[in-house]
């Protein structure tokens, strides 16, 4: 099976890159492709944005060309995968608008979360196992 969609990941955010390994654990017919937004040939202009939009909130690419934000991205990975029962929440009209709010937050903070949940990176390994 192809890849259907590729999710753009900050590794540098140890609950990110904790929750990305997840994913790809969870993904067992290789649905979901990674992209290390910190890797040194990384280029958002590539994807037709920027960045710091980027490093602002998740964001995925369909395999037809669609770039998704946010908890769209979130969804879509998780549905990708078979397990958007996971995520349904975030989907209704009527949750939709805290949701965002409630992401966008986090993802303005994924390093201190990331800390608060015992999650921080180790010779460029991110993850709990270094509480």
């Amino acid at each position: 099976m192809s890849t259907a969609l590729t999710v753009f990941f900050d590794s540098r955010c140890p609950l990110c890159a904790a929750e990305m390994r997840r994913l790809a654990q969870w993904d067992r017919h290789g649905r979901l492709a990674y992209i290390d937004m910190q890797a040194a040939d990384f280029d958002a202009s590539a994807y037709g944005t920027t960045w710091a939009a980027m490093d602002a909130e998740l964001h995925a690419l369909t395999a037809e060309g669609r770039m998704l934000v946010g908890i769209d991205a979130v969804a879509a990975a998780y549905q990708t995968i078979g397990l958007g029962w996971l995520v349904w929440p975030l989907k209704p009209a009527l949750t939709k608008p805290f949701w965002q709010r409630t992401y966008r937050w986090f993802a303005r903070n994924r390093y201190r979360v990331s800390r608060w949940f015992g999650y921080r990176c180790v010779d460029g390994v991110c993850d709990a196992r270094y509480r």
